[in-house]
């Protein structure tokens, strides 16, 4: 009985791992990861990059923002937070997206893992929006398996690499996707969404060729994949999906997503035409996605993404890892 005991208390609930997101963000804001409880090793990164806590936007993290999405796995004792907050110098700070995960092992911080989206517009938008969907918030109807969320999270990120319409992820009807505080889906046609950015990096879209012009943004979920549009995406890499959350019906993915260019930005989409796609120079987009999945379908998307250096890695998985597509979950 006292084993068991002993075990519950170091057990981390939904309500604990919430606990540590503002725990965590309170700490950043003060600039003293002294205010933490942590194991003698933790890890720490930010944007793929090595850093000890204190260091980074620990420095210059100033206010928590409106925006929370957290996602809660009391069985992996990890929690996932998607949101806003305020970074840089008085009187003006910027807002910027912040996303990361926390790992907990006997109720103390082992892995912090930090994505920074510095897009002043792009945190702007997602602040803007205030609160998340409903449905990312909402119990799900039925409860899954683990493996059948990963799955289905796994299927999104394969639809996308190398898109040639043929695999696909099974989209609801009513699926919407967010990147970077901006819808990409379902847009009304025209106000310029030809050449809207798509893909959440910080350069423009390249339009298609004038014989095959497409509105993009203005497609669903399942048309946009179906079309074969993205298939300037040749890899998505360093698949880690290690947060999910069984009651909410909720999946994390960690990924690296590469856009070669050069003679891979001019393809045949699956309806036989040929355009040309994507950046002008080969970009890395760091993906940090949340995927509501409700009757093995997906239903929304949140995504934070931003542009690192061409190949680069996560800074958590071995080189091997790091640049196979097969998809890990520890």
């Amino acid at each position: 009985m006292a084993v068991a005991a002993a075990a519950q208390s170091r057990t981390c609930d939904r309500a604990c791992l919430e606990s540590f997101v503002d725990q965590y963000m309170d700490a950043l804001i003060s600039h003293d990861p002294r205010k933490l409880s942590t194991t003698k090793g933790v890890k720490n990164t930010e944007d793929g990059v090595r850093l000890e806590p204190g260091d980074g936007f620990w420095r210059t993290a100033v206010a928590k923002g409106s925006y929370r999405l957290i996602v809660a796995d009391p069985d992996a004792g990890q929690v996932a937070f998607l949101g806003t907050m305020l970074e840089g110098r008085a009187p003006m700070p910027k807002s910027v997206i912040i996303a990361f995960r926390l790992k907990i092992e006997n109720r103390q911080l082992s892995e912090i893992e930090n994505f920074v989206v510095r897009n002043n517009q792009a945190g702007a938008n997602l602040e803007k929006l205030g609160s998340p969907n409903p449905a990312f918030l909402a119990t799900a109807s039925q409860r899954v398996s683990r493996a059948e969320l990963v799955s289905v999270a796994n299927m999104y990120l394969s639809g996308l690499e190398k898109n040639d319409g043929k695999r696909t992820a099974p989209f609801a009807d009513d699926c919407q996707r967010i990147q970077n505080g901006s819808q990409t889906t379902n847009n009304a046609p025209g106000g310029g969404q030809m050449t809207q950015l798509v893909n959440g990096g910080s350069g423009a879209l390249k339009q298609a060729s004038p014989t095959a012009q497409i509105n993009i943004a203005a497609m669903g979920c399942l048309d946009q994949v179906k079309l074969g549009y993205f298939n300037y995406i040749q890899r998505i890499r360093d698949r880690r999906i290690l947060v999910v959350d069984r009651e909410r019906g909720l999946v994390l993915a960690i990924a690296e997503m590469d856009e070669p260019a050069g003679q891979y930005a001019t393809f045949h989409l699956a309806d036989g035409r040929e355009i040309t796609a994507g950046p002008d120079y080969p970009r890395t987009i760091a993906l940090f996605e949340i995927y509501k999945v409700e009757g093995g379908q997906i239903h929304r998307v949140e995504a934070a993404q931003h542009d690192i250096p061409y190949g680069m890695q996560s800074g958590w998985s071995s080189y091997e890892d790091g640049m196979s597509s097969r998809v890990r979950t520890q």
